[in-house]
């Protein structure tokens, strides 16, 4: 116990965020104390400014303080190429390849009964709205390589294909600086089926 209940207070809701166990939430509850008060202040004012000033994107759902985000609105993205994924931080993640120019489609999810997710809970609907436009020529399934991401992309693959759009799944294999023994079975079979021929 702390002899200061706002310092108890602070370290309560740090155990909130994820991968934040008691521990780690004293150590930033003291850092956060230690640091000057101006590097604090400015910690507490990002977090509200995000919090007031970021919403989500109208037509694609990914984070953005506008809307349509700047990526929607881009007219150097190709609106021809629409790559669909689970959440913005799979949005994220694509755009630090630098490798991708069209533009997204943020589901809000995975389809899993399991859990509950059925696909009137994801943005769903809102895809399929974009593709009648007939702009979008090709659809980019990005969920991620597991049961729920590829479930969703199965049951999307069954949507779209009869509308007309080519539907494409992100390929999957060994990652780079990998050894091949160490690698699963599902892996190296995905891997061997994406072959594609050398330059």
């Amino acid at each position: 116990m702390y002899s200061s209940k706002y310092l108890e207070l602070l370290i309560e809701e740090l155990v909130k965020l994820p991968s934040v166990g008691q521990k780690s939430a004293q150590r930033l509850a003291l850092h956060l104390l230690r640091v000057p008060k101006e590097d604090a202040l400015r910690l507490s004012d990002a977090i509200r400014a995000v919090r007031e000033r970021v919403g989500f994107c109208g037509t694609c759902g990914n984070f953005s303080e506008g809307d349509p985000c700047s990526m929607c609105a881009d007219p150097q993205r190709d609106p021809a190429l629409l790559c669909v994924v689970e959440q913005p931080g799979d949005v994220l993640a694509l755009e630090r390849t630098a490798a991708f120019r069209g533009r997204y489609h943020v589901l809000g999810g995975a389809l899993s009964p399991l859990e509950g997710t059925s696909p009137e809970m994801l943005r769903i609907r809102e895809l399929l709205e974009r593709l009648r436009s007939g702009e979008v020529r090709e659809i980019i399934l990005a969920t991620n390589p597991n049961v729920n991401g590829e479930a969703t992309a199965m049951y999307l693959s069954r949507l779209i294909t009869p509308l007309g759009v080519k539907v494409t799944r992100i390929a999957r294999g060994v990652p780079m600086g990998s050894d091949l023994e160490y690698s699963d079975l599902v892996t190296l079979s995905r891997a061997l089926e994406g072959r594609r021929e050398v330059d």
